[in-house]
């Protein structure tokens, strides 16, 4: 027994000893730097020179009840928020396969087998053996290829994560693009209906001049004409409404028919403050960027992989255990056996394999390096796009809303000539025209100004900030 204890102790203190080697070994592939990014000073739009950044609940600042429960129950049963979360365990789980390499692997085994020979003519002797034995082997990684390989895991995990957000991030962007849509079209249509009110009443009371001789029947058939021209614009509205309704639940999980609208209205959203943020500070605000640097430092971990694949793999086994013909004898120190071996393996001719396979990780770097320099690249664009837009939305509906009120005077003073007989009604219909016009195009722009605003928020990573620890990682 003690023959064992020894042969174990031995085992252990070759394997310790080869976990140390490999600890201290080394890496043959080149050591991850940090691209430079093209960050500017500050962003050309003066709308954007404020040094805040958007809050991680950014959507609570639209000031709508409405919207911050389809946020909740989005981030609750969305599929697309759902599917990345399981891209992140399998990362996870991929990155605990590739770091078993690491450890040396233990196995055990129980062999039983019973024998008898047979000599003529009154047989032979049975023979029975057992032999139960623990074989310990391990792969001294001295030159670093399963800590490259455990390490392109666990970026490639990091990356899933940033993915994520980034899935979460669209998808409630989406949430909130899609009310905003949807309540655009329930004003439009509003609009529409409130001026077809207006235009049949006008129609009603040309055709009871025309009855007592005040009016013509040309002044009937114009208005008519507009009557129609109005109606005729609310089906497509009824349309674009039920179709950003119908994108709204599939966000939320839920099956088209499924969701309904309350009265509300885009007048009842708040336009929250412009927040721009310093240029310096977005490589760690967007997830998009970050899962950008993490497959390039992973690409950069493969190249250490493919490179450390050209030198020989060292392996340490030791197997210790008992055999015996007999179960009362099988722990004896006569029944005690043990091998301690170490194998040295090198490929001699791989037909262009191992070469490719660097080349190709060479390759593979480089092709995610030209891809993280563009991620910067288009978040800078979109950053000032939307800050420009929030900007000139803003301008846009201050000038519209002047418009509209203006239209709106027009319209009454063109009625009350109307009435007293100082118009005609081709400068009613000119009038009722122009308002209409203007109402719906506030409407459109007061949509347009708050998508400005969620594309906005979603360019400065909507709240999302890389931790100190993530950006050490990397």
């Amino acid at each position: 027994m003690s023959d064992v204890n020894q042969t174990l102790r031995r085992s252990g203190m070759l394997l310790a000893a080869a976990v140390l080697l490999a600890v201290a070994g080394c890496s043959v592939g080149p050591a991850y730097r940090r691209p430079a990014a093209p960050l500017p000073a500050a962003w050309s739009t003066t709308a954007g020179q404020n040094a805040a950044w958007p809050s991680r609940q950014w959507w609570q600042s639209f000031g709508s009840a409405t919207l911050n429960g389809y946020v909740q129950q989005a981030l609750a049963a969305s599929d697309n928020i759902a599917a990345a979360v399981a891209r992140v365990r399998e990362a996870d789980a991929q990155a605990r396969i590739a770091g078993a390499a690491l450890l040396p692997s233990v196995s055990a085994q129980l062999l039983g087998e019973k024998e008898k020979t047979f000599v003529p003519p009154i047989g032979g002797p049975t023979v029975a053996g057992i032999e139960p034995t623990i074989t310990a082997s391990y792969e001294v990684d001295f030159w670093g290829q399963n800590r490259a390989t455990r390490e392109a895991a666990v970026l490639a995990a990091q990356a899933s994560r940033y993915d994520r957000e980034t899935v979460v991030l669209t998808v409630l962007s989406g949430v909130a693009t899609d009310y905003f849509q949807a309540l655009e079209n329930r004003d439009r249509i509003q609009v529409a209906q409130n001026n077809l009110g207006a235009a049949q009443h006008i129609l009603q009371g040309l055709e009871t001049e025309q009855r007592v001789g005040t009016a013509t029947a040309l002044d009937v058939a114009q208005q008519a004409a507009e009557v129609a021209v109005v109606n005729a614009t609310i089906p497509p509205l009824q349309q674009q409404l039920r179709q950003a309704m119908n994108g709204l639940a599939v966000l939320l999980g839920r099956t088209p028919e499924s969701l309904q609208f309350h009265d509300a209205s885009l007048a009842q959203i708040t336009a929250p403050a412009v927040l721009g943020g310093m240029p310096s500070q977005l490589l760690a605000r967007r997830p998009d960027i970050a899962e950008a640097e993490a497959d390039l430092h992973e690409a950069n971990a493969n190249i250490r992989v493919a490179r450390a694949a050209f030198f020989p793999s060292f392996t340490l086994t030791a197997t210790g255990g008992y055999a015996s013909s007999y179960l009362n004898q099988l722990i004896t120190p006569e029944s005690t056996l043990y091998t301690l071996s170490a194998t040295l393996a090198q490929d001699i001719f791989e037909g262009g394999a191992l070469r490719g396979q660097y080349q190709y990780s060479q390759a593979r770097y480089t092709e995610l390096l030209a891809d993280y320099h563009q991620t910067v690249l288009s978040a800078l664009e979109d950053v000032e796009n939307a800050l420009v837009a929030v900007q000139q939305t803003a301008e846009q509906m201050r000038r519209q809303q002047d418009a509209a009120d203006k239209a709106q005077s027009a319209y009454n003073f063109a009625q009350i000539q109307m009435q007293a007989g100082v118009t005609n009604i081709l400068t009613v219909l000119n009038t009722e025209t122009t308002l209409f016009t203007a109402q719906d195009q506030l409407v459109q722009v007061q949509y347009q100004h708050l998508a400005a605003l969620i594309e906005l928020y979603q360019a400065l990573g909507g709240g999302w900030q890389q931790s100190d620890e993530e950006q050490a990682r990397l």
